[in-house]
């Protein structure tokens, strides 16, 4: 007797992620009901959307496709109306709301099934929009912090957040009741260009299922919001790959980068007064900071996959690669038969000798090459694809390959140690 596709079993996914993945304690999200709806994925070409200027006080700017400007327009319609819709950024797709909206951001948590205690990050289109989100001074004005505006001239657009005071607009659930909210300006003209005609902030997470790889393409989003949210903007592959680095200078452990992304801490540490320039995790733990986070990515395990994931954490590629040959004969004689191998640099079975005299050796393994450990930036951009790849092949295990700490390396190793379900580094 056969069964639909959604009734079928699959018992190692299930022995997996009950009992290899840690465990972490959730708090529910708001509401677990989401209505089943048609999702539409509609196109758009990123270059039809033009910026006149550098300026980012208040951007003007123009589209010279009528197609663009059409969906651009139903885009802003279902926002208006509280809907959450996915759209691209520089970094991963997102999945966007309005952030004033106390209704459209108890969707975001609804959709995403995220943990009520995971704050969210709200993107502006200009600073002007930026500063009538913050406290006002004695004169009625928003004041961005003095210690931001070299970073901001420098960085923005572009895949930075920064932590800012939250004004009451904001409702107390985007920022999970902190008086700090975190707060970011993307160069994706697409997303510049939504959020302007909105004139309002949107918020917006990764657009996948919490926990999961975040999603780098619009089929990715498909995949796993199908039928809970009505659209799907795909803008082609996101060109960072990892989400944005969030940098907090008005904190009592400042300045420190909470989580390493798109911009490095090479490039931060060389603003002016950043020479105190501090990473989380990295040079510091604050338990207290990571039980109530400032931001995302700071508490829950992320970036999973169904399989479990290895990574080999070893600087010596010689001594990575042997490391890699026991791992495969174990799991092996274990009983798995499907591998997949996220490699960096040359690809592991065609490094392999013995693979190619004997090539059944290599039979039931799935390779994956990420790029060359010597431009980091390479991974970062197809690290999240290739986890996804790799289990859309139902692959038993993901065998993973470190690579240094340095420029965008830091933000790859970040989210490969949250994905991992054990680390090998000796």
């Amino acid at each position: 007797m056969s069964f639909p596709p959604f009734f079928r079993f699959n018992f190692r996914h299930f022995l997996h992620s009950r009992f290899l993945k840690p465990i972490n304690f959730i708090k529910p999200s708001y509401s677990t009901y989401v209505p089943i709806m048609n999702t539409q994925i509609k196109t758009i070409d990123p270059s039809t959307i033009h910026f006149y200027s550098q300026d980012i006080e208040d951007p003007k700017f123009s589209v010279s496709d009528p197609n663009t400007l059409s969906i651009l327009k139903e885009a802003v319609e279902l926002l208006k109306q509280d809907n959450v819709i996915s759209i691209p950024t520089e970094t991963v797709y997102g999945l966007a709301s309005n952030a004033l909206s106390l209704n459209s951001i108890k969707k975001i948590y609804a959709v995403k099934n995220r943990p009520a205690d995971n704050p969210l990050i709200v993107h502006v289109s200009s600073l002007k929009m930026l500063r009538a989100l913050l406290p006002k001074n004695n004169n009625n004005f928003g004041e961005i912090p003095e210690i931001y505006e070299q970073i901001i001239k420098k960085f923005w657009p572009g895949p930075l957040t920064i932590l800012l005071p939250k004004s009451l607009l904001i409702p107390s659930e985007v920022t999970c009741n902190l008086s700090t909210v975190a707060v970011r300006f993307p160069s994706h003209p697409i997303s510049r260009a939504l959020i302007s005609l909105c004139e309002f902030p949107l918020a917006a997470p990764s657009a996948n299922t919490s926990g999961k790889p975040s999603p780098t393409l619009a089929s990715h989003v498909f995949t796993d919001l199908n039928g809970k949210i009505p659209l799907i903007i795909d803008g082609g592959q996101c060109n960072f790959g990892v989400e944005s680095t969030v940098f907090d200078a008005i904190g009592s452990h400042g300045p420190v980068i909470l989580r390493p992304g798109g911009i490095t801490f090479e490039a931060l540490y060389k603003m002016p007064g950043m020479e105190n320039l501090r990473v989380y995790k990295k040079d510091f733990v604050d338990k207290k900071l990571e039980m109530g986070p400032t931001t995302p990515g700071m508490k829950y395990r992320h970036y999973s996959p169904d399989a479990e994931v290895i990574l080999v954490d070893i600087d010596d590629k010689h001594k990575s690669r042997d490391v890699m040959d026991r791992e495969i004969e174990k799991i092996r004689k274990n009983g798995k038969l499907t591998i997949g191998i996220l490699a960096t640099g040359t690809s592991y079975i065609s490094s392999k000798e013995e693979y190619e005299n004997n090539k059944s050796l290599s039979q039931g393994i799935i390779e994956y090459t990420l790029g060359d450990s010597m431009h980091p930036e390479q991974i970062a951009k197809e690290l999240f694809k290739g986890l996804r790849h790799l289990d859309e092949c139902n692959v038993d295990c993901i065998i993973v390959e470190g690579i240094p700490e340095e420029e965008e390396g830091l933000a790859v190793m970040n989210r490969l140690r949250k994905a991992a379900s054990r680390i090998i580094n000796e």
